[in-house]
Parts: C-alpha cells; structure tokens; sequence
C-alpha cells in the first residue's frame, strides 16, 4: 500500500489545495473522485484519510499535520482505520488478470473463496475506529462487480460507526449509477507544471523538464519516477534506433522486450514520436495496440517485438 507522510502532506496541500478544503469539512458517507489515470487519486484519498483521523494541528488547507500518531500510522503503511480495495491482479491460477474486478468476495470473506483478499469490508467495520474514523479507498470503482456494488450500497447508505467511503473512478459513465447517486462528487484535475517542479524540489530533485512535460500535470506519475526516467530513455533509444537499420531497429526491440515494463513503456513510447506527423503516430499507436495484444495472448515475445520494429520501421518511413 501507498504510504503517506509529511511529505505527502505538503505535496497534496500544494497540489489540491482547494480540494482538501472541501473534503477536510465533509460528514457524509461517500465521496467520488474522479480523474485522469495517476493523475492523484489515491493520493488525495489517503490525505483524506488523514484529515478524518488527524488530531494534530491542520494547515492552510485544511490537510492533516503528518505527525500526531494517525498521521505516524499512515506514513507507516499500517493505519488501523484505513482500507484499499482494489481489484484483483491475478486470477486464480496465478496469472495477471485480463479483466480487471472487484468481485464480491472483496466485501464478504464468506464469498472469498480463494481467499483473493486478506482483510474484506464487511469484516474491517465491524470494529470501532481506532482513532476516528474508518474509511474504505475503493481504487478503481468501475471495476465493482454489481453483487459487489450492491453489497456495498447496503453500508454507504447507513455505514457502521460512521465509516467513510472514498470511491475512485477514471471514467464516472463507468461507475454503477446507484454509487454515484449516493456519493460527492468532486473532480481530480491536472496540476500545473510549476506544482509539479515544486513537488520535485520538495523532495530534493533539480526539476526534469522530459518528466515534467511527461507527466503533464499527473501527480501519480511522480511517485515511480525512476521507473519513468528508465522508460523514457529506452523509448528514445529504441525510436532512435528505428532510423539507422533495419539490424539496430531489431536490436533495440531485442533489449526493449527484456526491459519491457507494461505500466509505463507504452506510454514512453507515444511520448517519443509525439512530434511525428498525425498519420505516423495513428500508425504507430495501431502497431503498439497489436504488440500489447500479442504479448496478452501469450504469443513470443521476441517475434512480437521483432514484428513491432518492422511495423514502426513503415509507420516513420524508415524501412
């Protein structure tokens, strides 16, 4: 689980400032953020969490002190009153998911069967808060399976110990209608890139300007900048290689399938030929999708990455 600290504190006050003002005086039951992947969402979640359970002294904001014994628990990975559900990431033969579900067995352990979930909703409020408030981070509420949904309508609507529940979504058309009927709503907006190089320097960092634009004001981006750094420097690398010949564009997919990460080499990639012209791009993005659809299907690796360099190799005019 994602942690959060003074550091996570000042970060979240500086980048949604405004948002936290509304959610620290919040006494409903369910609030719905919505916006773009990793653009903060869970992020403002956990700052939530700590506003509800943080009995320091707040800030400009309204954001949690980061260091009375709630907000120590939270930046310790281990608050008592803090729940993430997520969906699952593999299936139960041991595989990545395809499809990404919360299924029910998320919110009932009686319906858990291969015990997918080690803590599940109806069991974590059943207890009293230990300091004062629990609250349930649902990431990902368009993938709640509906006997999920519904499972989990019955405590939005009359919460034990007045939990809270802070539901996260990317698409709001996505989201079952009978939660956003009964939750706030309130969007997660890009930041502007000077916040982002305030939250670089924050941590000690001389802003990058690739990282920055690349990052395009999404907070989340910035918590696995070194996996970033190392995706955009293959993804140059590779698209450079491209140019040469057709023995370094096959090279360059050689060592791009063994460093291949699918979280963030897709979107390196876009990122690398985005000043390549309308047509090129449109034909390059066609040949990424067919290389993660290869790639899903289990097909060789190495023959899809070889088959991709060709594809690209056409798209730019190199071959």
């Amino acid at each position: 689980m994602s942690t959060f600290s003074p550091a996570s504190s000042a970060s979240s006050a500086l980048l949604h400032g405004p948002l936290l003002e509304q959610t620290g005086v919040f006494r409903g039951n369910a609030l719905l953020l919505t916006g773009p992947a990793r653009v903060g969402k869970r992020d403002v979640a956990f700052a939530v969490a700590a506003q509800h359970n943080c009995s320091g002294t707040r800030g400009m904001y309204g954001e949690a002190c980061g260091s009375c014994p709630s907000c120590r628990a939270l930046a310790a990975g281990a608050h008592p009153d803090l729940l993430l559900v997520e969906p699952r990431a593999t299936t139960t033969t041991g595989r990545a998911a395809r499809r990404k579900v919360i299924p029910i067995g998320a919110i009932l352990a009686d319906r858990d069967k291969g015990r997918e979930y080690e803590t599940h909703v109806f069991e974590f409020l059943e207890l009293r808060p230990t300091f004062r408030r629990r609250v349930v981070v649902v990431d990902g509420a368009e993938h709640l399976g509906p006997e999920a949904a519904n499972a989990l309508l019955k405590l939005v609507e009359e919460p034990p110990h007045g939990a809270l529940f802070v539901f996260l979504a990317e698409d709001l058309r996505a989201v079952i209608p009978t939660i956003v009927s009964r939750s706030a709503r309130l969007s997660v907006t890009p930041a502007p890139d000077p916040a982002i190089e305030r939250i670089l320097a924050l941590s000690g960092e001389v802003p990058d300007a690739e990282l920055v634009a690349f990052a395009a004001g999404r907070a989340g981006v910035l918590a696995d900048r070194e996996a970033v750094r190392s995706a955009l420097a293959d993804a140059a690398e590779f698209t450079q290689a491209l140019g040469v010949s057709l023995l370094a564009a096959l090279e360059a997919a050689e060592r791009l399938e063994k460093r291949w990460d699918v979280t963030w080499h897709p979107e390196a990639l876009r990122f690398a030929w985005r000043m390549r012209s309308s047509h090129a791009r449109a034909r390059a993005d066609a040949a990424l999708d067919a290389l993660q659809a290869a790639l899903e299907a289990y097909a060789s690796p190495s023959l899809s990455f070889q088959v991709f360099a060709l594809n690209l190799r056409e798209a730019f005019g190199e071959g």
